[in-house]
């Protein structure tokens, strides 16, 4: 995860990625690709999807979308309602109404119902709360699937670390390994970060990024809670507000533009990581912090900083500012470079792309030449970075990168009794007085 030898051949693959794009190799020459390039030897890949909201169901559609012999034979909910809430909205979509093939018997629900999906299909699609993650990629890499997994990858440093397992274990076994930050399939943002990292604005010394929004899942009252639900499932249904579900606003959501710093230092980690935050606006029963300050330490003391927050009625923004010692890079909201007195020496004028569509057209290409991608490394590094900052947050301590590597404070419940599991979720983190978030 932090070998700086690494980062000339990320600016390799960097290269070579952009120049694909330029000439639309990735997604134009997807169909004419030859079906017996795809292990299993047949025209048709299997698909699985484990997680039917939005994102799920979103994904699925990009998925199908990018391979024309790409079926969805299997789908897999805590909930049953999602699971074929999200059938209804995928065969209604004309352009993939046709590879819609699951059965009803391959509707599947229930905290285990990922395990039923993964055994029928060729690749599987993870879109859940990401606490469930770890384990979900786990069973999937191990059963020998190619995987699409959401970001982020883990809500505490025993989950990263599983992560980290399957990662090598995916690499062992010649596994496509597609991550949900879909920003690295965004052309403007990959010419962008290529140039920076060919040197052209010199070497990074601080980089700063936002990701300034509303609410995601605000948290309902408690009265809104039906009777005789289990604490399990009130926690799942409002998953974006547990740490353990979630990893809250910063790890799960401005995760992105933690990616977009990692990506901005080569990949390489920080070093060490304070920051400030809290709750501003209370949210009865949730434990998730609303924003979050973070100063990100790198080698040869450059910075790293992100402002985080979740209100409404706020301004929003989503941004990122690379200064080098030769110039500035720009996400803001065009992918520009500035000299160091402000005059604009590159802007990106190439083709627009809907980076979601892209990450499943390279995908699939990917597994159909044998070629496979892989982002599980930056997948895990970007994570752990979210992952310290908020330790970072929570305890007012100064986080360094082996203490969150290494830390043994597992958020996340075994499930032993389905949804009769106990678990009682940690409390507000209380910066210097409740430091238990590391």
């Amino acid at each position: 995860m932090s070998d700086p030898s690494s980062v000339s051949s990320r600016r390799d693959f960097l290269k070579a990625g952009s120049a694909a794009i330029a000439t639309g190799v990735a997604a134009a020459n997807l169909a004419a690709l030859a079906p017996s390039a795809y292990a299993a030897g047949t025209d048709q890949i299997k698909v699985g999807l484990v997680g039917c909201g939005g994102r799920g169901s979103g994904a699925a559609a990009n998925a199908l979308q990018a391979d024309p012999h790409a079926d969805l034979v299997a789908v897999a909910d805590a909930f049953e309602k999602n699971a074929v809430d999200s059938l209804g909205r995928l065969r209604a979509q004309t352009k993939i109404a046709s590879q819609i093939k699951v059965p009803d018997d391959a509707i599947f629900s229930g905290l285990d119902a990922y395990k039923q999906v993964i055994d029928a299909v060729d690749v599987v699609l993870l879109a859940t709360p990401p606490g469930f993650r770890p384990v979900h990629l786990k069973a999937a890499v191990e059963a020998g699937k190619h995987v699409f997994t959401e970001k982020p990858m883990a809500t505490d440093a025993p989950g990263l670390r599983s992560v980290l397992e399957s990662v090598k274990l995916s690499k062992e076994k010649n596994l496509a390994l597609l991550a949900g930050f879909c920003w690295r399939y965004d052309y403007k943002k990959r010419a962008l970060f290529e140039r920076v990292l060919d040197g052209q604005i010199g070497q990074v010394r601080a980089v700063y990024g936002t990701y300034l929004t509303a609410p995601v899942k605000p948290m309902p009252p408690a009265s809104t809670r039906p009777e005789g639900m289990s604490d399990l499932e009130w926690q799942v249904r409002n998953w974006y507000n547990f740490t353990w579900l979630s990893g809250d606003g910063l790890v799960e959501q401005a995760c992105h533009t933690v990616d977009w710093v990692a990506w901005a230092f080569g990949d390489t980690h920080p070093e060490s990581a304070t920051a400030v935050g809290g709750r501003q606006i209370p949210a009865e029963g949730g434990n998730i912090y609303d924003h979050i300050e973070i100063n990100f330490l790198f080698e040869n003391d450059a910075r790293g900083f992100l402002a985080q927050r979740q209100n409404s009625g706020c301004y929003n923004q989503n941004s990122l500012y690379i200064l080098g010692t030769k110039g500035t890079g720009k996400l803001a909201p065009k992918s520009m470079i500035t000299d160091l007195d402000g005059n604009t020496t590159w802007t990106y004028d190439g083709p627009g792309n809907n980076m979601y569509d892209t990450e499943h057209d390279e995908f699939f290409a990917s597994i159909r030449s044998g070629k496979h991608i892989n982002d599980g490394d930056r997948m895990a590094n970007s994570t752990l970075m979210a992952l310290m900052g908020r330790m970072a947050g929570y305890t007012g301590q100064e986080i360094t990168w082996d203490m969150a590597l290494n830390s043994q404070l597992n958020l996340v419940p075994e499930i032993t009794d389905g949804w009769n599991t106990p678990h009682t979720p940690q409390p507000l983190a209380r910066p210097g007085v409740l430091t238990k978030y590391v």
